[in-house]
């Protein structure tokens, strides 16, 4: 299998339209605003309810989205069904990695992260972004090496954003 280019803002662009209720978390989220770790892949915490998993689903189809590090001969039907009866999925899709929680760390859920996520432009688009705090309450709570380095980054981003 070949790996697809990362592309961030096709994955945006797709999920925007076809109207999938999501919020950017993640290594694009920190980087928005204003982390300079780089990335490899865009994490979405989405709406769980029937009428947004069917529109991620389309998305999904419509990005090819394949479960990532799965063998190739593992069979997994991309419906809202399929979708519903999980939480987390990570995807390789030709846009390049996408994770989609329905339950990140920390305790989020989808209205909790959407009730205080900011809009931020990119060009054409517009995307609700996990309020700064949000996101360092998220890389805390996941405990690995390189989220506790991203809190003391994001820390210092919030330090400078408030001086």
């Amino acid at each position: 299998m070949t790996v697809a280019a990362y592309d961030p803002l096709r994955g945006l662009r797709v999920l925007l339209d076809h109207e999938v209720d999501f919020v950017v978390i993640g290594g694009v989220a920190a980087r928005l605003w204003g982390s300079p770790t780089v990335t490899n892949d865009l994490d979405v915490c989405a709406g769980w309810d029937a009428a947004n998993l069917e529109r991620l689903a389309a998305a999904l189809v419509e990005l090819r989205a394949r479960l990532r590090r799965a063998p190739d001969d593992v069979t997994f039907l991309l419906d809202a069904q399929t979708l519903a009866n999980g939480r987390n999925f990570t995807f390789s899709t030709d846009a390049g990695g996408l994770d989609v929680l329905g339950a990140p760390t920390g305790g989020f859920d989808y209205p909790t992260l959407r009730d205080a996520a900011r809009p931020i432009e990119l060009g054409a688009l517009t995307v609700m972004v996990v309020d700064l705090d949000d996101l360092i309450a998220m890389k805390r709570a996941a405990g690995r090496p390189k989220d506790r380095i991203e809190v003391e980054v994001l820390e210092a981003v919030r330090d400078e954003r408030q001086a």
